[in-house]
């Protein structure tokens, strides 16, 4: 039987750890600066949160909670709208990166849950303006 990835970095408790940090890190490390202000044009932060931890339960293998609701697990249709530059994924990663750290996440998983982030994170570069 293969491990899911969710279960080997601690469950549902341990993911919704990690999208708190994450997203504490985006509210207040100035890398974070753009993610938020992109956000803030959405549905804002509180509605970011729940919906990263929904789509990454599916992503990791765990209750696909983000199809169940919103009938797909497309991240390419979900960001579609949102201008996202190089920049912006490197500091997405960066600072998942310190979030993974500040829960203690570790190890061979982690470093595959890393790769994983960093294909999906260069995947939604385009090359929308950014309307300020």
């Amino acid at each position: 039987m293969v491990a899911r990835m969710i279960d080997e970095i601690g469950g549902e408790k341990a993911l919704r750890d990690l999208v708190e940090e994450f997203y504490d890190i985006i509210e207040k490390h100035p890398l974070g600066a753009n993610i938020l202000k992109l956000h803030f044009r959405g549905h804002g932060l509180n509605h970011v949160r729940e919906e990263q931890f929904n789509f990454l339960s599916g992503f990791l293998g765990g209750r696909r909670y983000y199809e169940e609701k919103h009938h797909h697990m497309n991240l390419k249709l979900m960001h579609a709208h949102v201008p996202i530059s190089q920049e912006d994924a490197e500091n997405w990663l960066t600072c998942m990166d310190m979030a993974l750290e500040n829960v203690g996440q570790s190890g061979a998983s982690v470093e595959r849950l890393r790769t994983a982030f960093r294909r999906v994170a260069l995947v939604l570069v385009n090359d929308l303006p950014n309307s300020d």
